[in-house]
């Protein structure tokens, strides 16, 4: 692991001397408050640089032990690799010693040290009883076969051991993602005259760099990092795992309250809504009822959420459910995040869950579906990527980390392991279930009969009509890798960019034909005289037909030529347009449209149409109020 990169936490009963603890071990007065130094107790958080002694330097943070600060207490609490419970030798194991370990425990911590602080207050028999009970207050926890040293932070008695421990336990701490997406729970924001606003935190993960730009959430607002230091010195990069505090430009203090979240910039989004599987305390005093509200902990932020039990009325002490939290403001949660509940009044810890889904939509109760789903999420992170991928139904490599919150490397690396295991399959950039590809191959050759079938006179589908009833959110070079899988299976022919089943013929009918034949042999007679398509329907008084239906039947007939939307020909006259216009090039070099027309013997506006035709083909280039030749039809 890189040097540094750890964090270590107090926990215990207030005035057990976690603070004097951390002043004997940094030489830092973790309380910074007037108040603070008054009343002897620990208020806000306070954090202090830890020399290991060995080249390496921990964050330290001292939490509050009083029971009115356990909302501080949890802000500091959450994401440490290692916390320091310490009990008193003098007066043993305390409420708030209790809550404490309880909130461990519901966050998951898995390393400690038990700490018997004023050692030189009592004498070594009694050290032996308060240990003792100490072992059986955590005993099945985290801390069961925890270390515990004996230390005065008074005489100095015991520190070196514990510095040891400390050292010991460090060094089976896993390294934190340094190269994921930046995310930092603020802890505190503050203006200092002269350089602006400065938040601090501990890096969750991610690396943070002096000239980048990060979103502040959930005010949705940009950031530039001025400054990034760590312990108090300027650095060229925060890495996970880091206290850090930055500089940041182009924002408010009041932009950023506790609570807050710095990270990439576009790729989480704030929430009032999550799902979680929430588990109750089992000293819990009363069991949460449906819709019941709860204070809602989760790293520095807080809130007030009510509990949307999905698969029953009341969540009994002791047991646990899946459950949707629906928040009382918005706030950053990430998938597999640890959070705490509080009794709404009077308050006591009383449960805690992990984040299951960070953005969910909202859900029924009593669906089996819904249960199923969830239980699906919270087995690991590929189930969740294909729940995510389902909901969204195609997604770039982008979207999906916005909507996962999870960095582009993993992603692709999972997407990659279950496209060999052929769950999901990637169409040009998007990628998409494999279950729905399969899908849309076997709807493809159907909805293209369904065409046919309400369109009789048509040759086939317009592959932009295709794609949209298939889905709006496929991307056209996806449309195009699916359509080549569905015609290689012979079921689908592409007629220009029409599609049709390979045997289908149009089938017009009786008063059909008749009007196709009036067309063609209008346009026939006319030659290149003829009119525009408005005026030819009323030449012929057929101005309430579907012109573009007749039109385009005769098109892929090959009976007209289309110029453009008004304008065209028949397909003899067309062939001879081709023939006089390289007999004009064989006699000059140049063409003008007068000379054109002129020589077809045609008006001014199909004379135009067809020149800008033959441009369209690179028949001919115009250069000016002239064309020269090109590349003239064989």
């Amino acid at each position: 692991m890189a040097k540094g990169h750890y964090i270590i936490g107090t926990a215990g009963h207030v005035d057990h001397g976690k603070t004097a603890l951390i002043r004997a071990l940094t030489g830092t007065e973790t309380d910074r408050l007037q108040q603070e130094q008054e009343r002897g107790i620990s208020i806000e958080l306070g954090f202090a640089p830890l020399d290991l002694g060995n080249g390496e330097v921990a964050g330290v943070v001292d939490v509050p032990g009083h029971e009115k600060f356990i909302p501080q207490m949890l802000s500091g609490i959450a994401g440490i690799d290692l916390v320091l419970l310490v009990v008193d030798a003098n007066e043993g194991v305390m409420p708030q010693t209790r809550e404490h370990l309880q909130i461990m425990q519901l966050l998951q911590l898995s390393r400690g040290i038990l700490v018997l602080s004023k050692s030189d207050l009592v004498e070594p028999d009694w050290l032996d009883i308060v240990e003792e009970e100490v072992r059986e207050q955590v005993a099945g926890s985290f801390l069961e076969n925890a270390p515990c040293c004996r230390v005065s932070a008074l005489t100095g008695a015991g520190l070196d051991g514990l510095m040891e421990t400390i050292r010991q336990q460090l060094q089976q701490v896993p390294p934190r993602d340094a190269s994921g997406a930046v995310r930092l729970p603020v802890d505190r924001c503050f203006s200092i005259s002269g350089f602006g606003t400065v938040i601090t935190g501990t890096l969750n993960s991610g690396a943070v760099q002096p000239g980048e730009t990060l979103e502040v959430l959930p005010a949705a607002v940009l950031a530039r990092v001025r400054d990034v230091q760590v312990h108090g010195v300027s650095v060229a990069q925060a890495v996970a795992g880091q206290r850090v505090a930055l500089n940041l430009s182009g924002l408010d203090r009041d932009q950023v309250p506790r609570g807050s979240v710095v990270g990439t910039a576009g790729l989480f989004r704030a929430s009032e809504r999550i799902d979680a599987r929430l588990q109750l305390l089992a000293d819990a005093p009363r069991p949460v009822k449906f819709r019941d509200p709860v204070h809602f902990h989760l790293g520095t932020a807080r809130g007030v959420a009510r509990v949307v039990l999905l698969d029953r009325d009341e969540l009994s002490p002791g047991e646990e459910a899946l459950v949707q939290l629906v928040i009382d403001q918005p706030l950053l949660a990430h998938r597999g995040d640890r959070f705490i509940i509080r009794s709404y009044s009077p308050m006591h810890t009383i449960g805690g869950g992990t984040v299951i889904d960070a953005e969910p939509r909202k859900h029924r109760r009593f669906r089996a579906d819904v249960l199923k789903r969830l239980d699906d999420l919270a087995s690991g992170d590929l189930g969740f990527w294909l729940q995510k991928l389902d909901e969204m139904e195609l997604a770039r490599l982008r979207d999906l980390e916005k909507q996962t919150g999870t960095s582009r490397q993993q992603l692709q690396q999972g997407l990659e392991q279950l496209q060999a295991a052929g769950q999901v399959e990637l169409l040009a950039e998007q990628w998409v279930l494999s279950e729905r590809v399969r899908s849309w191959l076997l709807q493809l050759p159907q909805q293209v009969r369904d065409y046919q079938q309400r369109h009789p006179l048509r040759h086939g589908i317009p592959r932009a009509t295709l794609q949209a009833q298939l889905s709006a959110q496929l991307a056209p070079k996806g449309f195009e890798v699916l359509l080549e899988r569905a015609l290689g299976s012979g079921e689908l022919e592409q007629r220009g960019d029409l599609l049709a089943t390979v045997d289908w013929q149009p089938q017009p009918t009786a008063e059909q034909l008749r009007i196709i034949e009036r067309l063609a042999q209008h346009f026939h007679s006319a030659g290149f005289g003829v009119k525009n398509c408005n005026e030819t329907l009323k030449q012929l008084d057929l101005e309430g037909l579907d012109a573009e239906l007749y039109f385009s039947y005769l098109v892929e007939e090959k009976t007209l030529k289309k110029l453009n939307q008004e304008s065209y020909l028949h397909m003899k006259s067309y062939q001879r347009a081709e023939q006089l216009l390289v007999e004009l090039f064989a006699e000059q070099p140049t063409l003008t449209l007068a000379q054109f027309r002129d020589r077809l013997g045609s008006g001014r506006k199909l004379t135009q149409a067809l020149l800008e035709f033959f441009d369209s083909c690179k028949y001919t280039r115009r250069t000016g109020e002239e064309r020269v030749a090109w590349q003239l039809p064989g």
